[in-house]
């Protein structure tokens, strides 16, 4: 055998040795695992196709992924609903490396965030940061949807399930589409939810994040997504130029069908929370970290942390209009009687800094690090009032010690707080 014989033996064998070493490892077929059967011909009885776009929606709360896919009229229908296996940290957005929180928000994932050598089976990134968490400083990365039911910031699934999810966004991708939308919410934006957590510090987010879910709802067709002004914009474009996330909007150009049919359901939603708020008692959900879908409790035996997925405590929180008026009454009582005057308005630049401050998302990793001590209200509701002087509501909080976990889940909690 001569050296050029000797050269194509050993070449030969290479390739076999590497080729064994993909298949023990199944990596090389994994990200090319066709959709499954029954998942492609509930596609064709929605009237769409593989090479279809498709869109993505994850609620928190809910522990639940929605594959959507388009079909031939343009809009999107709903295609399968996957349980979350394993997501971590608190309801709210992502703001900094290791703070273990899944991001909330709207992102984007073209082809080369597609992982198929994913040491959780598959993966996909979800994009963070985008343009929104850039604008508000926000750091980290390597975001993903993956398998292996283990969470430290990402949205975990079963490999099973990641395999379909990975196979559908694959085959949208290579039939064209460019980038694959993402919404990913604390919960479903139903009037009842946003009801209920009407007082937490991360509500004005998480009203912007609705009104993207309303264009979705209203139009099922995947929103326009502009940042500027450090805030979502949605089905609008700058009339010139581009815009600046962080600095103020320019004049926009909306697409005006579905800016109308949006704000006839916000206010059809405004309307039923304002109902509503008379029933919910507001609170706020803080969890030891993350959790899971029921449909897993017990069934999956590699999930990370276990001894950390509990049902969330519910913080109950005080309507501040209420909790005003006690506190003005109670140090009327105190003071002695004085003519009456006119309260002083705030300086504008006053009531501009107050604003921006309360639409500042709010730094979850301190939720995180108090949760394993939710049964001490003192402790959680310090972090309530996110300024040195507590609010009023986490003043009347701690005198009840209303703190307690949601009706239907085991053991409720409610201890008074430390003086």
């Amino acid at each position: 055998m001569n050296f050029k014989q000797i050269l194509a033996a050993g070449v030969t064998l290479s390739a076999a040795a590497l080729a064994s070493c993909q298949d023990n490892s199944g990596l090389a077929h994994r990200s090319l695992a066709p959709i499954p059967p029954e998942t492609v011909a509930l596609m064709e009885t929605m009237g769409t196709t593989k090479e279809a776009p498709m869109l993505i929606r994850a609620y928190k709360k809910e522990s639940e992924i929605e594959v959507w896919k388009m079909r031939s009229d343009g809009k999107y229908a709903h295609l399968k609903t996957y349980p979350i296996c394993r997501w971590s940290g608190q309801l709210g957005p992502k703001t900094h490396e290791g703070d273990r929180q899944a991001p909330e928000g709207f992102y984007s994932i073209g082809p080369a965030q597609m992982n198929p050598n994913s040491a959780y089976y598959l993966s996909f990134n979800v994009g963070y940061p985008n343009a929104y968490d850039r604008a508000w400083g926000h750091t980290g990365g390597s975001v993903m949807v993956h398998g292996a039911c283990s969470s430290a910031g990402c949205y975990s699934m079963t490999d099973k399930q990641i395999a379909e999810i990975y196979a559908i966004a694959r085959s949208a991708l290579n039939g064209g589409q460019r980038s694959i939308q993402m919404q990913a919410y604390p919960f479903r934006m139903t009037a009842e939810n946003i009801a209920k957590h009407r007082l937490d510090p991360n509500i004005g987010f998480w009203k912007q994040l609705k009104e993207g879910s309303d264009h979705f709802e209203v139009t099922k067709r995947e929103p326009a997504v502009t940042v500027c002004g450090k805030r979502y914009v949605f089905n609008a474009t700058p009339a010139s130029g581009q815009a600046d996330p962080a600095g103020p909007c320019p004049a926009l150009r909306y697409d005006e069908e579905a800016r109308s049919l949006a704000a006839a359901k916000a206010a059809q939603d405004d309307a039923r929370v304002a109902a509503l708020a008379g029933e919910i008692k507001p609170v706020r959900l803080v969890y030891q970290d993350g959790g899971q879908h029921p449909d897993f409790y017990a069934h999956v035996p590699d999930v990370s942390r276990p001894e950390a997925i509990l049902p969330p405590a519910e913080i109950a929180l005080e309507e501040k209009t209420r909790a005003a008026g006690k506190a003005v009454a109670k140090q009327a009582a105190k003071a002695p009687v004085a003519p009456a005057k006119t309260a002083a308005k705030p300086a504008p630049a006053i009531e501009a800094a107050a604003v921006a401050k309360a639409s500042e998302p709010i730094d979850q990793t301190k939720v995180s690090a108090l949760a394993a001590a939710q049964g001490s209200l003192g402790v959680v509701g310090d972090w309530l009032s996110p300024r040195k002087t507590k609010s009023a509501e986490v003043e009347q909080a701690e005198e009840t010690g209303s703190i307690r976990t949601p009706p239907g889940d085991a053991t409720p909690q409610k201890t008074k707080a430390k003086k």
